[in-house]
């Protein structure tokens, strides 16, 4: 199935949804520890970052300095669409909330400060209703 790439569509449907708990940003000098679950991966040249939930990273004794709250857009947006992130992240930056944005194969995934995550949730709300 084709996604979705007209914008007024995917910010009237997107249905932004808080995902349960916290997650970090932890980053590792090689690849990703064995056992290890993390949510997103990112392989930089200084090495490879981790968004794992928190609960994991504290049992496993991982160190991070970034503890967020996990929203998933639930409209399947198209990789190629135009202007969905550029709308989400300037609404949540309006409301001074930093946005971390990771694109899945079938939704958009927004880490944000796990302290703004109901004031994030309201201000997308507010902009799919717009």
């Amino acid at each position: 199935m084709a996604g979705e790439r007209d914008l007024q569509k995917l910010l009237g449907g997107m249905n932004p949804e808080l995902n349960p708990g916290r997650y970090v940003y932890c980053t590792f000098p090689g690849r990703v520890p064995a056992g290890l679950r993390p949510v997103v991966t990112v392989a930089e040249a200084e090495g490879v970052t981790a968004v794992v939930a928190q609960d994991e990273a504290d049992a496993l004794g991982l160190t991070y300095a970034y503890v967020a709250a996990w929203i998933t857009l639930r409209i399947h947006s198209a990789l190629e669409a135009v202007g969905l992130t550029a709308a989400v992240s300037g609404r949540l930056a309006e409301e001074g909330i930093s946005c971390n944005v990771v694109a899945g194969y079938h939704h958009d995934h927004l880490f944000v400060h796990a302290d703004d995550a109901t004031r994030a949730l309201t201000a997308l709300q507010s902009l799919a209703h717009a």
